[in-house]
C-alpha cells in the first residue's frame, strides 16, 4: 500500500515478526528504515510524502481544505482530492 513508503523522521524499532524470528537472536528488534502498513506514524509520513511530491509538481494544497490540490497550466485547471490513501 502506499503507507509503505512515507519516510519516518524519528527512530522506530519493532519486535521479530512471527515466523520470522532469528534463532539464538530472539531479543533483538528491527529499525524501521520506512514506514509499515499499520504503524502509528504511518498514515503522517505517507501525507508528508505525498505533499512534497505535489508541491514539486507545482500542485498548491488548498487552504480551506488540505485533501484539496489544484494546479492550474494552460488555461486547464487539475485538481487532485486525497482521500486517506486514495486520490480522485
Amino acid at each position: 500500500t502506499a503507507f509503505l513508503h512515507g519516510e519516518l523522521k524519528e527512530e522506530v524499532y519493532v519486535s521479530q515478526p512471527e515466523g520470522y524470528v532469528i534463532r539464538g537472536s530472539e531479543v533483538k528488534v528491527y529499525k524501521l528504515k520506512k514506514a509499515l502498513y499499520g504503524l502509528r506514524q504511518a498514515p503522517r509520513a505517507w501525507n508528508e510524502k505525498l505533499n512534497a511530491v505535489l508541491r514539486d509538481l507545482k500542485f498548491e494544497r488548498c487552504l480551506n481544505e488540505p485533501s484539496l490540490y489544484r494546479k492550474e497550466k494552460k488555461g486547464h485547471l487539475l485538481i487532485v482530492a486525497v482521500y486517506v490513501d486514495d486520490m480522485l
